[in-house]
């Protein structure tokens, strides 16, 4: 039986000060303006998780249009398990991960339905 404890899983914006001992994984599929790779502190840029260019279009931020957004986003997730698995892992394997996201608004963004998606797929 794996006692093990699994790792943290939160979300921030890439402007924000990173936070030590979090592994942080940049979930755009753009690089975000304005921010250097240094800056940026990263441990890994999973673009592949990220939604479509099409849906992160059709989508556009609205928040009238989250609820449809994050059912398609699910869909897409879904159909490439292989991001998602590795970032499980990583929870599974005891580390704190930072899902890291250039969006305005801290509530009506990808990575939100990323990490319920996530936390649904660690029960």
């Amino acid at each position: 039986m794996n006692t093990q404890q699994l790792g943290h899983l939160t979300t921030a914006r890439i402007y924000d000060e990173p936070v030590p001992d979090r592994y942080r994984i940049l979930v755009d599929r753009l690089w975000p303006r304005g921010v250097s790779k240094e800056r940026a502190a990263l441990d890994e840029w999973l673009k592949d998780i990220a939604p479509s260019a099409p849906l992160r279009t059709e989508f556009a931020h609205m928040a009238s249009r989250f609820e449809e957004f994050s059912a398609e986003y699910r869909e897409e997730l879904q159909a490439h398990p292989e991001p998602v698995d590795h970032v499980v892992g990583l929870l599974r394997d005891g580390r704190d991960v930072e899902l890291l996201y250039a969006a305005k608004d801290r509530e009506v963004n990808h990575a939100q339905v990323l990490r319920t998606y996530l936390l649904e797929r660690l029960e």
